[in-house]
């Protein structure tokens, strides 16, 4: 039998501790619970882990970094359970398991320079690594947000697929034939696709089924697992020697935003083995058994979730999470964070100079001791990086200014332009990392760099009523979170 489903889960949330507790702080908009990340758990995460086979070994998933350190300390259990369904997912599925990488902190990479890219890739592979306990085939680019670039950096780093939506495919042929143009409604999502690369490197792209994912987000299948599996049976067309019938959604569709969706899930699945009529697989599994017959060229600079491209996190382009069509405050927001990590990577680097043989490789390494903070292992990251014995004084410094730049990084989740308030949970998130960033450069740099941002961000104004602008808002970011503050979880 040569007809293969695949359903794909993109399980995130935010970075959401405070940065100078490191805990996260009560969201009452997540009431009865303590936060979103505990209530998203209680209705989604955990769910899709217990059963035997679980929902997440016969599915494909990836889950962000960040949510994962969250799980590993508060819901460790849930955290087993996405660990041991990998596992499983690989004596399922041709020694190839079921998890796929994401880029570190869920920032939007055509966005980023390269050197941010290059981080976020690394970060999210080795933390990957450290989790699942091997390298991964493929990476979830957050929001699918992709152009040439990007895919380099990923095929660089040994990355064999990602996947797409079927608008971000601009044309397609056989290999060595003529370019032919498609969209959303051209593109065939039953194939992969093969991506040359200015490079001479290539990567796969799989377009995933545009009708099926947002009948699954936005309709009713996930209400009924018996509906589930017939919808993704249908799309079946017969017409080639094998088929892949995929769907990528928020993994949060199965659970949180359906309640009962976890449970349909394990419906959908359990009768479509039940039926005879196609095969469960992963994208790794797939790609090994079928390699692409067709290559493609995406369109640079989009999404899944901006029909402007990528405008949602950089300018007023009117995608909205509801309230309000009007987002003047994103263009003027995305410029202040660019200045100061421009203004802070020049400064960072002949601080750092004076520690590491190479700045910028100690940054790409330093999530080793995020991900392992012992004494061992961070003196097993000066022994590599430092450039000779550092004395407690510079051995401080040298990690401020590494726990700088992760700050700096983390400033740019994509979270913190998505909705429609900046004065809610996300964008004062991101305005914390900058204020912490902020704070270490004046520690370890000397000098304030704040009266500056505060002046940008006095141009970051919601046009929702009669708001405080940002630099205000910047003022209150150590206290916890104001039971007034908005949230719509990602």
């Amino acid at each position: 039998m040569n007809r293969f489903v695949c359903v794909h889960g993109h399980f995130y949330q935010p970075p959401r501790e405070n940065p100078w507790t490191g805990e996260v702080d009560e969201e009452v908009s997540a009431h009865p619970y303590h936060d979103w990340n505990e209530r998203i758990t209680a209705e989604c995460y955990r769910g899709n882990g217990v059963g035997q086979p679980s929902n997440y070994s016969r599915m494909s998933f990836d889950f962000g970094p960040t949510l994962l350190s969250w799980l590993a300390a508060s819901s460790p259990e849930t955290y087993g359970s996405i660990l041991e369904a990998d596992r499983a997912s690989r004596a399922r599925f041709s020694g190839h398991g079921s998890a796929l990488a994401q880029a570190y902190n869920h920032a939007i990479l055509p966005l980023a320079n390269r050197r941010d890219k290059m981080t976020q890739v690394a970060w999210g592979i080795r933390d990957f690594q450290f989790r699942f306990g091997r390298l991964p085939e493929g990476m979830w680019l957050p929001e699918t947000a992709v152009d040439g670039d990007t895919l380099e950096v990923l095929a660089a780093n040994g990355i064999a697929f990602t996947i797409l939506a079927p608008s971000q495919a601009a044309r397609v042929r056989e290999t060595g034939g003529e370019w032919r143009d498609v969209d959303a409604r051209g593109i065939d999502p039953r194939e992969a696709y093969r991506i040359p690369l200015p490079s001479g490197r290539v990567i796969t792209v799989f377009f995933y089924d545009g009708a099926l994912a947002h009948a699954v987000a936005f309709g009713d299948l996930p209400r009924d697992g018996a509906e589930l599996a017939r919808g993704l049976l249908s799309r079946f067309r017969g017409d080639f020697d094998q088929e892949l019938v995929h769907v990528a959604t928020d993994g949060e569709t199965y659970g949180h935003h359906f309640r009962g969706g976890d449970r349909a899930l394990a419906e959908a699945f359990d009768a479509i083995e039940a039926s005879g009529l196609a095969t469960l697989t992963n994208y790794g599994e797939y790609l090994e058994k079928f390699p692409p017959r067709l290559e493609a060229q995406i369109v640079a600079g989009t999404s899944w979730s901006c029909s402007h491209g990528i405008a949602r996190w950089s300018d007023d382009c009117g995608c909205s999470a509801g309230r309000s069509s009007s987002h003047p405050w994103r263009r003027p927001l995305r410029e202040a964070l660019d200045w100061l990590r421009d203004t802070l990577a020049p400064l960072y680097e002949a601080a750092a100079s004076g520690f590491f043989r190479d700045p910028w490789a100690a940054r790409d390494d330093s999530i080793q001791i995020e991900l392992d903070p012992s004494e061992e292992s961070v003196g097993e990251f000066l022994d590599r990086h430092a450039i000779g014995p550092l004395s407690a004084e510079d051995r401080t410094a040298a990690l401020g200014l590494l726990e700088l730049q992760r700050n700096a990084l983390l400033m740019y989740t994509s979270c913190g332009w998505f909705f429609d308030d900046p004065a809610g949970l996300e964008t004062r998130q991101v305005l914390r990392y900058a204020a912490h960033a902020l704070e270490l450069a004046e520690e370890h740099l000397g000098g304030s760099l704040e009266p500056l941002f505060l002046r940008l961000l006095e141009r970051v104004r919601s046009s929702l009523g009669e708001r405080r602008d940002a630099s205000e808002l910047y003022r209150t970011l150590r206290a916890p979170l104001p039971p007034s503050a908005s949230v719509l979880p990602s």
